[in-house]
Formats: C-alpha cells, sequence, structure tokens
C-alpha cells in the first residue's frame, strides 16, 4: 500500500455560495461517514484542519543562525486549509477517496503520493 496525502485547499478571502446551518450540518454529516469509512477500511492513517495561513511560522537556517518568521511561506491567496494522509492500493483508489471528500465539503483536493512509502 502506498501513502496519499489528500490536501484540502482554500482561497483566503474567498466568499462561497451562503449555506444555511441544515446544509453545514449535513456537510460535517458525509464527511463524518467518510471519515469513518476510511478508518473502518484501514485506509485512514491521520487527518488535520489548519488555522488561517497569518498563523503559521515559517522556520529556517540562514548561516549558521535559525531564523523565524510570521508565516505562511509562500504569499498567495491559495492555502493548505487541511489534509488527510491515507494508505491506498493505487492512485485510483486514493482519487476515489478523495473525490468523496471534495463533493462533501465543495473545495479541492489534490493527492500526492508519498514518496518511498509503499509498506511503510
Amino acid at each position: 500500500m502506498t501513502h496519499y496525502l489528500l490536501s484540502v485547499h482554500r482561497v483566503a478571502g474567498e466568499v462561497g455560495q451562503p449555506v444555511t446551518e441544515e446544509q453545514l450540518r449535513q456537510s460535517y454529516q458525509r464527511l463524518g461517514v467518510i471519515e469513518a469509512e476510511l478508518k473502518s477500511t484501514g485506509a485512514w492513517v491521520f487527518s488535520g484542519r489548519l488555522h488561517e495561513p497569518d498563523t503559521a511560522t515559517v522556520v529556517r537556517q540562514s548561516g549558521g543562525t535559525l531564523l523565524t518568521s510570521d508565516g505562511p511561506f509562500v504569499e498567495s491567496k491559495e492555502h493548505l486549509g487541511g489534509f488527510y494522509i491515507i494508505q491506498a492500493k493505487d492512485l485510483d483508489e486514493a482519487l476515489a477517496w478523495a473525490g468523496r471528500v471534495t463533493a462533501a465539503i465543495g473545495a479541492p483536493i489534490e493527492v500526492w503520493p508519498f514518496a518511498d512509502a509503499q509498506g511503510a
């Protein structure tokens, strides 16, 4: 099995269609079902939701000195809003999980295989 990163992307300041409390509840319920299935099938490894990009801190080494600066590292309207790490037999299976997540939350999902992660 290969590990995949399913990254959830957001656009800062983007205002989508207004949603009702009921629509939001249904979205969370659909996501809960997907996450339960990920866990029950053994595909789920870890997941997390991230704060807004202005809460990030960049750490780097320069000339033997450790430097920190307010993040994010890349100045962009698009940012990582959350992620799943899953294991899947192949890319098609990972894409199927990503398709279910994007349908539940209405945000783009980027799928990346981990390097040398087979059988990890």
